[in-house]
């Protein structure tokens, strides 16, 4: 927890609050159901959290932007985001129904009136986003056929709407069809090693 405090400073009461209670959360329902791996919760604050919130270093969502996390699995990015930004509209969208449920409950303890948990594939969705969002769920190839329908025109941020993409490795083959793609590494952010080989891909869209 130290560690988003230390990032992110300018945190109310409430959203540190927050941000505290992800910790039980998670331990409780990650008992009923596999959320995130057993080694992993006991670093939930900085493989999670904290690379989910890696996002808002780099933009910051606007009052009244809607934002689309595809995959979101236990929640993330969209969970951690939706507490920072808490006057942005968040869209959580997962294919398997079981992690959706806990989404949902998980946002109804945190009090996350600016969330919505459903339980269906991205490219079932006919909803425009100013963003999507999501955590390596697929190739980028993969992900902006699912998704490009998505995207509004109009653009209200300083960076151009499309998809914010948080994912490791080499990315330059992947990436070769999409020339306006930018890639941010963290580690320019956050020091931990998990994050040496840890990027942010914006791919413009609008």
């Amino acid at each position: 927890m130290n560690l988003i405090i230390k990032h992110f400073p300018e945190l109310s009461d409430l959203q540190i609050q927050q941000f505290k209670a992800l910790q039980h959360l998670y331990r409780v329902w990650n008992l009923k159901i596999n959320l995130i791996s057993r080694k992993d919760i006991e670093s939930l604050y900085l493989k999670h959290v904290l690379h989910s919130l890696a996002i808002a270093k780099y933009i910051n969502f606007l009052p009244k932007a809607s934002v689309l996390d595809v995959g979101t699995g236990g929640g993330f990015p969209g969970i951690p985001l939706a507490i920072l930004f808490p006057d942005t509209q968040f869209h959580l969208v997962d294919s398997i129904q079981k992690k959706i449920k806990v989404v949902a409950a998980i946002s109804s303890d945190l009090n996350l009136r600016n969330i919505k948990a459903q339980h269906c594939r991205a490219e079932e969705l006919d909803g425009l986003y100013d963003f999507v969002v999501s955590r390596a769920v697929t190739s980028m190839p993969n992900f902006v056929k699912w998704i490009s329908k998505n995207i509004k025109k109009k653009n209200i941020h300083p960076l151009k709407n499309g998809i914010l993409y948080l994912k490791g490795g080499e990315l330059s083959k992947e990436l070769s069809p999409f020339s306006s793609a930018t890639v941010y590494n963290l580690k320019d952010h956050f020091k931990a090693p998990f994050f040496e080989t840890k990027k942010l891909v914006h791919l413009p869209l609008s």
